[in-house]
């Protein structure tokens, strides 16, 4: 999970901490994401167990077409790239997940043009 958030979508590891096992908090620009195992497994096998639905992480510059080329380099499964509705009000984004499933929403900053409506990469 370090490797993922740190490596591929530039995150720095800011500090584990001493006073949780397992705690990691990483830096993401302005923001702090932290990430633990899982405490526990899903109850039904086949199933997964979610505390959230997704996280999402401006982007500046973005760049559908370097979005895509880095994330294909990092073995990322690439969603759609479409115009979606969020914090700062409707852009361009694109989901994809971390190794342990959790979706992340990779989006543009407010304002930018949407340089590749609906690419798709498979």
């Amino acid at each position: 999970m370090i490797e993922f958030y740190c490596d591929v979508l530039g995150c720095s590891l800011e500090k584990r901490s001493t006073a949780v096992a397992g705690l990691i908090h990483l830096r993401a620009g302005a923001s702090l994401i932290d990430i633990m195992a899982a405490s526990h497994e899903p109850e039904e096998a086949g199933s997964t167990v979610r505390n959230m639905d997704h996280l999402c992480l401006q982007v500046e510059p973005f760049s559908a077409a370097e979005i895509t080329a880095h994330l294909t380099r990092h073995g990322v499964e690439v969603g759609t790239f479409e115009r979606r509705f969020g914090a700062d009000g409707d852009g361009l984004s694109v989901y994809i997940r971390d190794p342990e499933g959790n979706e992340v929403e990779l989006k543009a900053p407010p304002g930018q043009a949407d340089e590749t409506p609906a690419l798709e990469i498979d």
